[in-house]
């Protein structure tokens, strides 16, 4: 098994996927690209219809983006095990999963993922409507389970793990419950792990340095 990354500094999609595999206690070859470099896109146009990362090659099986790859590794490795096991549960959490995966376009774009760095901005009202919605999210999730977000790790923390580290970057305060959640996420040997890495790179992106985080 073999997933293709981006620098662990700056790619969030990369994290995701890679933490699902790291937490799982999967054995799995990691290949990390830098961006912006001719040989992450010469790699990967051979690889994955997208030309983007991660991508995970397991045997014949082909998978990309990062969601379908936390899907792909509970389905086949996990017994559906990434996900919580009630319905109702499992529903919600693939709810505030999928909100993820597809919102948050104000925190993206003006809190590019960067763990080396540490900063002080002006949000937008959007960004800031943004960082409330995710810290009820961790609220409510943690009020009830005292752990991670549905008691055991699951699918739904890999996707959030990102946005705590965005949220230490940029010293963004959130109430005791949600902030009880993060150091959580913090101290997990895994992330940590991830964190340890990104600080020991020297490649610098300008793009994530300065502007929008991007799709990779």
């Amino acid at each position: 098994m073999q997933l293709y990354i981006a620098n662990k500094n700056y790619s969030t999609w990369s994290l995701r996927a890679w933490l699902m595999l790291e937490k799982s206690g999967i054995n799995f070859e990691e290949t990390k690209l830098n961006l912006e470099t001719p040989e992450f896109f010469s790699t990967l146009k051979n690889i994955t219809p997208t030309a983007k990362v991660p991508c995970l090659v397991d045997g014949d099986s082909l998978v990309w983006e990062s969601l379908a790859i936390c899907e792909y590794i509970s389905e086949t490795y996990l017994s559906g095990k990434g996900w919580p096991s009630e319905i109702s549960q499992r529903a919600k959490a693939r709810a505030l999963a999928s909100e993820m995966h597809a919102g948050f376009n104000a925190l993206r774009n003006e809190m590019p993922m960067n763990i080396r760095a540490k900063r002080k901005l002006v949000l937008s009202e959007q960004a800031q409507r943004d960082i409330q919605r995710i810290e009820q999210i961790f609220t409510e999730q943690y009020k009830q389970h005292r752990d991670w977000l549905f008691g055991d790790w699951s699918i739904v923390d890999a996707m959030y793990a990102p946005v705590v580290l965005r949220f230490k970057t940029y010293g963004i305060e959130l109430n005791e419950l949600a902030t009880a959640y993060m150091q959580q996420v913090l101290e997990c040997p895994a992330l940590q792990k991830w964190v340890k890495a990104a600080l020991e790179e020297t490649e610098w992106v300008e793009m994530d340095e300065t502007g929008e985080e991007r799709t990779n």
